[in-house]
């Protein structure tokens, strides 16, 4: 079937741009080798799938729905699309979408032309838009904990580590972890204790033993930390922090579960507890025993050191301590 369409579109599948031919159903017909080069998919494993296979979550409804107004017009549409390679890479392109007639059917041509490749452009590329969540997350914990003169400090030295943490473990454990999702646990790591803006300073910071009941409020702060972060999540209603804030809620509702399933709010034990949660849970802790607060001293990261390793397999995951002592090992937690 698809070879009756060579003739008609042959010309415009020799351009250097990538081109897609799709039936009225956006169904694909025919692509370039230029398609077939920038996102890594052959012809034969896409001729008759949908054209949206290539899609994420970080270009907008509306970018769709105004595309899906003008084709039904039988109008041609140009915009801006995120979308992902074969090999998980986004790119970022411009399409111009024209609508063609033949044989009494109509077709869609798109021609992608790939924003990285060109000399300058306005878009947000995938470090831009790392940087722009990580910046984002960073204004939001800090103003939530402003209370705190030291927490930035706290919040920079929890963000270093988580970074160095989360590295060390993929690597110690050859994991593969996804370079985004290492990202995202490293920006979510600032926000762990966000929900404690709202717990009265007088037992935040109180000096010895709490009360059952000082207990009691301060456990509720993950909880209210995910409400923060919802609401404001409903506020933005953008896809761009999507997965982002997803992330960071696993880290805000669970970096104070245990390994042994004693850890509150939700008693989660072992694996049930998110990844993200288990490193920072880790980082956390070191960092409030390694540092001098008004109701604490500081501990040595030696001593610190061995009460982790002490509380492997009760408190912490085995893993994320062991790959914490090779950091500390190496010296490259001074």
């Amino acid at each position: 079937m698809n070879e009756r369409l060579y003739p008609y579109f042959n010309q415009l599948l020799h351009l250097s741009d990538a081109v897609i031919i799709t039936d009225e159903r956006h169904h694909i017909c025919l692509v370039n080798e230029s398609y077939e080069r920038i996102t890594g998919y052959h012809a034969a494993e896409v001729i008759g799938k949908r054209a949206g296979l290539l899609r994420t979550g970080l270009t907008p409804k509306q970018t769709y729905e105004h595309m899906y107004a003008a084709l039904h017009n039988a109008q041609p549409w140009s915009g801006v699309f995120t979308n992902r390679k074969r090999c998980g890479q986004l790119w970022h392109s411009s399409i111009t979408i024209t609508p063609y007639v033949v044989e009494g059917e109509t077709y869609y041509v798109g021609v992608f032309r790939e924003l990285e490749q060109l000399d300058r452009g306005y878009y947000l590329d995938e470090n831009r838009v790392g940087n722009l969540q990580g910046s984002l997350l960073k204004v939001l914990a800090i103003s939530c904990e402003i209370r705190d003169p030291g927490i930035e400090n706290h919040l920079i030295r929890v963000q270093r580590l988580t970074e160095l943490l989360v590295e060390r473990y993929d690597e110690l454990f050859q994991l593969g972890l996804d370079p985004t999702y290492m990202m995202r646990v490293v920006n979510g790591s600032i926000l762990h204790d966000i929900g404690k803006s709202a717990i009265p300073e007088g037992i935040l910071y109180k000096p010895g033993s709490l009360a059952p009941y000082e207990r009691t409020i301060i456990e509720m702060h993950p909880h209210i930390g995910v409400d923060i972060l919802d609401k404001i999540y409903g506020e933005l209603d953008d896809e761009l922090f999507e997965h982002e804030f997803s992330v960071a809620k696993n880290i805000i509702l669970h970096h104070h579960e245990r390994w042994d399933g004693s850890g509150y709010p939700l008693r989660l034990k072992e694996e049930e507890i998110p990844l993200e949660a288990r490193i920072v849970s880790v980082v956390d802790v070191y960092d409030a025993l390694t540092t001098k607060r008004p109701y604490k001293e500081k501990w040595s990261q030696k001593a610190a050191i061995e009460l982790l390793v002490e509380q492997k397999g009760r408190q912490f995951d085995s893993d994320v301590v062991d790959a914490l002592v090779t950091l500390y090992e190496s010296g490259l937690l001074d």
